[in-house]
């Protein structure tokens, strides 16, 4: 059965995440928004649905560095391991907007994060904890930022448009039809994902790895395997943009609407998530920003893949050593 949930999740993740790239550029097209934009919020926020459970779980049941750390391992994940892996199969230019606008914004999103979370190193407070008020601003911040891309990228999709010399089967359906076949797509990534999960745990429990260990890389993991396949799938369709979309708006969802959402519902108590752990996120993020400036210039080159990549083998070692 172990293996049997492995082949079946794996097959879901795939099946999934090409009728889902298909759908959404085909989606971009109708909607006049860039793939980068459908990346970014169809395709970021569905494939963060579960840490989006997990985190508000966590909340609820009064685990919040549970809550907390499933962010943070996650955006880690999605930058270091999944924009690396897309970058080193297909490299890619940085869209203007994305380097002037996205990218920083998700660094200033990190950096609220970080100060929210730290009351008792920055503030001099009894303890580190998300109040519900962090949670409205940090929601604010959240639809404010949604409203003004959407709006900014159809106003500048016809001149700048990264859809127009592609064309799929899809091209000939209707949008319902095409936003039906996302969603169910979304459904297979997430069943898969989870199904994918359970049978690496048990893989690694049966072959001796500790809880510690398996948290730290089999759920890290596990828990972005939808972003991590749809944007495989998406650089390997020559879509790096919609995967480059799907990894910053998985990271912004993560931050703002997740924590938001968790911390409005119950107030967030963090005890042990430290601050290098707060720090490699944002690192992670500040590298690509600086990658858009060397090697290619404004393009996301192999190289720089594979830099994300040896950063991420390098963290995750550290965090198994020390855990």
């Amino acid at each position: 059965m172990i293996y049997l949930y492995l082949i079946l999740g794996l097959a879901l993740l795939l099946g999934g995440a090409n009728y889902m790239v298909e759908a959404s550029v085909a989606i971009a097209r109708r909607a006049r928004l860039s793939n980068f934009v459908i990346g970014l919020t169809i395709v970021g926020m569905g494939t963060s649905a579960p840490e989006l459970l997990i985190s508000l779980s966590g909340a609820l049941s009064g685990h919040g560095d549970l809550a907390v750390g499933n962010v943070i391992g996650s955006n880690i994940t999605n930058v270091l391991l999944i924009l690396g892996a897309t970058a080193a199969i297909s490299p890619f230019l940085f869209d203007r907007a994305t380097y002037r606008r996205d990218l920083p914004f998700a660094l200033f999103a990190t950096l609220i994060m970080l100060i929210l979370a730290n009351d008792a190193m920055l503030f001099g407070a009894s303890n580190n904890r998300l109040s519900r008020l962090d949670g409205a601003l940090l929601l604010v911040l959240f639809a404010s930022y949604m409203i003004y891309v959407v709006r900014s990228d159809r106003k500048n999709v016809d001149t700048e448009d990264d859809t127009s010399n592609q064309t799929t089967a899809f091209d000939r359906f209707h949008i319902a039809v095409l936003c039906a076949i996302a969603v169910v797509s979304l459904g297979a990534l997430i069943g898969g994902g989870q199904l994918f999960l359970k049978g690496a745990v048990a893989c690694a429990k049966a072959w001796g790895m500790s809880e510690a260990a398996i948290a730290i890389t089999v759920v890290a993991v596990g828990t972005s395997l939808p972003e991590l396949i749809t944007s495989v799938v998406a650089a390997c369709k020559h879509n790096a943009q919609l995967a480059m979309g799907n990894v910053l708006g998985s990271n912004l969802f993560n931050i703002l609407m997740i924590l938001g959402v968790s911390s409005v519902a119950a107030p967030i108590q963090i005890n042990v998530v430290g601050m290098f752990d707060y720090l490699m996120m944002l690192i992670s993020l500040a590298l690509v920003f600086v990658f858009v400036f060397t090697f290619g210039a404004k393009r996301f080159d192999r190289v720089e893949g594979i830099i994300l990549l040896l950063t991420y083998i390098g963290y995750t070692t550290y965090l198994l050593a020390f855990a």
